[in-house]
């Protein structure tokens, strides 16, 4: 196995170049820059020109380039122009949050989603089921950035339950953490509790008429025990990807509900930095959550290694 991860890690290495060089391509084509950004409108060009020079940012493309990846290979991501502090001091006081309302976000919707799927299958062709199967298609359907904007009407203007934005980390007591994460990660789970439910409903469907389901019902064994201790475990891994990819979606798809609710996490460094063309913070951010998408995905790998023994002794063979 662990011959099998290293393999997957050196795989990784090239993805990375990839999205590293497309990022910085698209930095650099896109008009403006932090020059002006810095200086302001009224600059003189011979002022912008002279920024930019002190900046590097007048150098070859290739030269820019392989200045930021050495830096980047010593685990260097360069410095914020516009904030006057390193990149990975930036990214780090900003990952915590993003990381946290992934979290919390993907832990409800893991909840939620294998819930209602065993609920519709075990009552299959039923009122239930069609509920089920209409309130997913709703909540895929409805963009986060507007549930998001109702909840805060709801739950934090009128009723006044939870803080209309904010952020309290875990030190300030986890009440207070999972008061301010509630509505956000609510926004934010309901897409992926419907797709979760989805996949878990077909995926169950597909096993519940097995020949050793039926043998357990000629047995006597109760439908609630063939669900939960024989056809989840073999719906397992279908349901374990979308949870996999929906956690690393999460890690980069949070912008527009960090946001909304001014929670100060990598989605809310990242618009900052667009807004201000800071290269190095757009670029190192991306890269984080490049890597952090490429890790989930990997560590889902491994666990379907662990689930079904097959897969394990497929990788040995590798």
């Amino acid at each position: 196995m662990g011959k099998y991860i290293g393999k997957r890690l050196l795989s990784l290495i090239p993805v990375i170049f990839i999205v590293t060089f497309i990022v910085f391509v698209i930095m650099h084509i896109t008009p403006g820059g932090p020059a002006a950004a810095i200086l302001g409108l009224e600059a003189s060009p011979e002022e912008v020109a002279r920024l930019n020079a002190e900046l590097g940012l007048e150098d070859p493309f290739w030269v820019q380039y392989w200045n930021w990846l050495s830096g980047v290979l010593t685990g260097d991501l360069g410095h914020s122009y516009y904030m006057n502090r390193s990149v990975n001091s930036a990214i780090a006081a900003n990952y915590g949050p993003t990381v946290a309302l992934a979290l919390f976000a993907t832990f409800l919707s893991v909840i939620f989603g294998v819930g209602f799927g065993l609920l519709a299958v075990y009552y299959r062709k039923s009122w239930v089921d069609r509920l089920v199967v209409g309130s997913t298609l709703i909540g895929q359907a409805t963009p986060s950035f507007v549930l998001s904007i109702l909840l805060l009407i709801l739950f934090a203007v009128v009723y006044r339950i939870f803080p209309v934005s904010g952020y309290r980390p875990l030190s300030s007591g986890i009440g207070q953490h999972l008061r301010y994460l509630f509505l956000p990660s609510v926004a934010i789970a309901i897409g992926q509790t419907a797709l979760i439910a989805r996949i878990t409903r077909s995926s169950l469907l597909e096993i519940v008429d097995a020949n050793y389901i039926l043998t357990g019902r000629m047995k006597g064994l109760s439908e609630r025990s063939l669900l939960l201790k024989h056809s989840l475990k073999n719906a397992l891994l279908p349901i374990l990807t979308v949870i996999g990819q929906g956690l690393g979606g999460l890690l980069s798809g949070t912008i527009v509900v960090e946001t909304i609710f001014g929670i100060p996490g990598l989605g809310q460094l990242l618009v900052n930095g667009i807004s201000r063309r800071d290269y190095a913070v757009i670029q190192g951010v991306i890269l984080m959550i490049a890597v952090s998408y490429i890790l989930v995905n990997l560590a889902v790998d491994v666990l379907y290694s662990v689930i079904d023994p097959r897969i394990a002794l497929e990788a040995k063979k590798d």
